[in-house]
């Protein structure tokens, strides 16, 4: 039973990490057609809130195999 609960919250966080991720990127890219000339600092900042974005299914799938290995 704790093998299926632990998939089930690994598959969320990557399909929740993969929404939050074309979320980013579609709002970053909007505004780099509304704003050229920001487009650098926009996609800094993109960088940064994908990696953000990305640390959440991480640690999801980490404590997910914690308590499956407990």
């Amino acid at each position: 039973m704790n093998l299926i609960a632990a998939a089930f919250a690994a598959a969320f966080a990557a399909i929740a990490g993969g929404f939050g991720d074309a979320i980013v990127v579609s709002k970053a890219l909007e505004s780099m057609a509304r704003q050229p000339e920001q487009s650098g600092t926009i996609r800094g900042t993109m960088i940064l809130g994908v990696g953000l974005t990305e640390s959440t299914p991480i640690l999801a799938i980490v404590i997910a195999l914690i308590l499956v290995f407990k």
